[in-house]
């Protein structure tokens, strides 16, 4: 039985994954198979389920069974479901960090990655709306003109560039477009004013994580009185390398005896 199979001293966000994880075997679970395969109790399995249920990271099939919410498999839609499910854990590790950067800096951070081409806000810090996972693309202006979508140009593939540009005449000339992302691959952040107030100001940061096949970035929005940008830049990249190593630590420990990554199976 689950119940008596549980290891001591886990910690809430390794039973989250260990939950998240199951998914990358089976789209839907009951609560019983989401237990043994989290390797917790049914209990505790239906109290952290029914959190990410209200987080809308996992929801309900029409036969009442669990699987990986719609917001994620919204982003994740050209995705092999085994991304969703390491997008889920992502979001599940990096919103106590995000709330923690809004509170400490008084401002409002996201985490974001490109999905067709446009960022799409995976989650948010607390307070600045009523849901943690968010799932469409919100911003009106091109993403080089975005801090976190510079930080996102700055380290992604030449497919995802090629992707954004080819629907965007306006985008800057090659050469322009090298020298600001290589000055943000060098900084390791950039700065932008904010999306929907020219009264804040926005900084991301890019985020590392295992094997490469996940590429987000935060951003930190602030007011530009009364804030001091530095200290609030500080804050973020030191958001951003802690939830790298976090990242790094969840592929050491899922990958396999030869070290590269374990897959899902189909």
């Amino acid at each position: 039985m689950a119940g008596n199979s549980v290891e001591p001293g886990r910690s809430v966000v390794d039973k989250v994954t260990s939950i998240l994880s199951a998914f990358a075997e089976r789209e839907t679970l009951n609560l019983t198979e989401i237990a043994c395969a989290a390797n917790i109790p049914v209990s505790t399995a239906h109290r952290i389920a029914s959190e990410l249920l209200a987080w809308r990271l996992l929801e309900r099939a029409e036969d009442g069974r669990i699987q990986v919410g719609l917001p994620l498999r919204f982003i994740s839609k050209d995705a092999t479901h085994c991304d969703v499910v390491n997008r889920a854990i992502l979001v599940m590790r990096a919103q106590p960090a995000l709330a923690q950067l809004a509170h400490v800096t008084a401002g409002k951070a996201r985490l974001g990655v490109f999905s067709g081409g446009k960022v799409v806000t995976l989650c948010r810090g607390c307070g600045e709306d009523d849901t943690a996972v968010a799932g469409s693309p919100v911003s009106a202006r091109p993403v080089y003109d975005t801090a976190i979508g510079k930080v996102l140009l700055a380290f992604a593939s030449a497919g995802v560039c090629d992707t954004v540009f080819a629907v965007d005449a306006s985008a800057p000339k090659p050469a322009q477009l090298r020298r600001m992302t290589s000055r943000i691959r060098i900084n390791h952040y950039a700065i932008a004013r904010a999306e929907h107030d020219d009264d804040w100001i926005a900084m991301a940061a890019p985020v590392s994580g295992g094997g490469g096949r996940i590429a987000p970035a935060i951003e930190l929005a602030v007011h530009r009185d009364g804030t001091d940008v530095r200290a609030a830049l500080a804050a973020l990249k030191l958001t951003s390398r802690s939830l790298s190593r976090q990242l790094a630590m969840e592929f050491r420990e899922r990958a396999g005896p030869d070290g590269t990554e374990l897959t899902c199976s189909a």
